[in-house]
């Protein structure tokens, strides 16, 4: 039986073991789905529930959830972070809003959906999804009111591009995770993410966006400007970070579209150059160790800061204090999203410390269910109940770990995108995303669940379709 722990917690049977699993797992999704608690809290309890009632002793149970806890900060958190930056500089230098602008400008009537698909996939490969929501969303209404094609015409391509790219394609929080959980190759994953997310993005997109536009008409609401830098301070609570975020607005000027889209792709072509590389060069070659070192996730993305710093920063204006404070600016809304990964993975090895991971995994092979169809599963099930596309990633991450290490190099790629797909499925009211479109398109709950939830929906089935082609040819 495979195990990914150095020593089990606890010599529970079957039986105890799955109970405490579904007790765990049972906590986290009432504490966030009724009790409304931050997730942070709910999956310690979490942990702390499935250790002890799977016999696990109490200081074990804590030293198994703070290994898993720094671990996991260590391997994803630096790379959030990195990203975060990146995602920030792009922002507030207004290099997101020149390449939307450039693109948009060039392009018009019935390509229009499909440019928008395209500009939001390309802003948000280092960004966040609110932020990504927060910085296209004006531009959106914009092009909905000058052209007249349609709110949804628009706004579902834009939103289907930032979804598909946050749940499938690192650097972002999920895909990170599962990677992470699952000891997947970075450069690979990222690599069969984008395979999947263009055929993905395009259904979701334009195709359902065209047919969804003439079901729910929706008038443009009033014009929405993204929020200042200077918005900043309120999180960081530091007045000389508002007043360097002020300066930055007075000395900003556009970088200029190709400056903006390099630094944006540089760090995602480093890591694809690695995957390829380890894919056609043996060990030992020169071009290979030097793109192995290069195209490292933290590496990559370290470059691709101190690119944006000269390119979205020096060029456009800053001096050394403000792309600092930008810089600075872009870690406390982070925060949250940090300790959730973090709590996330310490839950994952109590999971993977009392065996609970290889109690799944040898039911599935008596079953014969694919690790793929597994995970996904798994995914959609804690999606659906807590809401939270990380939670969902974390815990059936967790869960099917064991499995992974029976999977060649390709087989445990494509697993961290099914994961990922499945974290996806059917966003709904206890989502805070659903909550974020619906206000920002002035629509109703049931016109949200039409639009925004089926979207969803469709990326998921569509994606994890995708995921099952390349599994045919890999």
């Amino acid at each position: 039986m495979t195990t990914l722990a150095a020593e089990a917690i606890t010599d529970a049977g079957t039986g105890q073991l799955v109970l405490a699993a579904v007790l765990g797992i049972a906590v986290v999704i009432l504490l966030i789905a009724w009790a409304k608690w931050h997730p942070f809290l709910a999956l310690i309890l979490g942990s702390a529930t499935l250790g002890l009632v799977a016999g696990a002793s109490p200081g074990a149970t804590v030293t198994s959830f703070t290994t898993g806890l720094g671990s996991t900060v260590g391997s994803v958190g630096l790379l959030i972070a990195l990203g975060s930056m990146i995602g920030a500089l792009l922002s507030e230098s207004g290099g997101a809003d020149g390449i939307v602008n450039r693109i948009v400008d060039r392009v018009s009537g019935s390509a229009l959906p499909w440019a928008m698909a395209g500009v939001a996939a390309l802003v948000g490969l280092p960004l966040f999804f609110e932020v990504g929501v927060v910085l296209l969303v004006p531009i959106v209404l914009l092009v909905a009111r000058r052209t007249d094609i349609g709110l949804l015409r628009v706004g579902i391509p834009a939103l289907a591009g930032l979804s598909v790219l946050h749940g499938l394609v690192p650097p972002h929080p999920g895909p990170l995770v599962a990677i992470s959980s699952l000891n997947a190759d970075l450069g690979l994953t990222l690599l069969f993410g984008i395979i999947c997310a263009i055929p993905t993005v395009i259904v979701a997109g334009p195709i359902f966006g065209n047919f969804i536009a003439k079901r729910v008409p929706l008038p443009v609401p009033a014009l929405l400007g993204p929020p200042a830098v200077a918005d900043a301070s309120v999180a960081t609570g530091d007045e000389d970070y508002a007043a360097d975020a002020t300066e930055v607005e007075r000395a900003r000027r556009n970088p200029g579209f190709w400056p903006a889209v390099l630094t944006v792709l540089v760090p995602i072509v480093l890591m694809l150059a690695r995957a390829v590389g380890e894919l056609t060069a043996d060990k030992g070659n020169p071009v290979r160790d030097t793109l192995d070192v290069l195209g490292n996730p933290p590496v990559a993305l370290l470059f691709g800061v101190l690119l944006a710093m000269w390119t979205l920063g020096t060029r456009v204006g800053m001096d050394r204090r403000q792309t600092n404070a930008v810089l600075g600016g872009s870690l406390p809304p982070i925060a949250g999203i940090l300790l959730i990964v973090a709590a996330g993975g310490g839950f994952k090895q109590v999971l993977v410390d009392a065996g609970v991971g290889n109690v799944v995994a040898d039911a599935a092979k008596d079953a014969n269910i694919n690790a793929l169809l597994l995970g996904f599963l798994v995914a959609v099930g804690i999606r659906v109940a807590t809401g939270s596309a990380t939670v969902a990633t974390i815990t059936a991450a967790g869960i099917v770990a064991p499995l992974a290490a029976t999977l060649d190099k390709p087989e445990v790629s494509l697993l961290a995108l099914a994961i990922g797909c499945g974290s996806l499925f059917f966003s709904h009211v206890n989502d805070a995303g659903f909550w974020l479109v619906k206000e920002y398109f002035g629509m109703t709950v049931g016109q949200t669940i039409k639009t925004w939830s089926v979207m969803e929906t469709i990326i998921s089935v569509v994606g994890m379709t995708c995921v099952f082609l390349l599994h045919l040819v890999v």
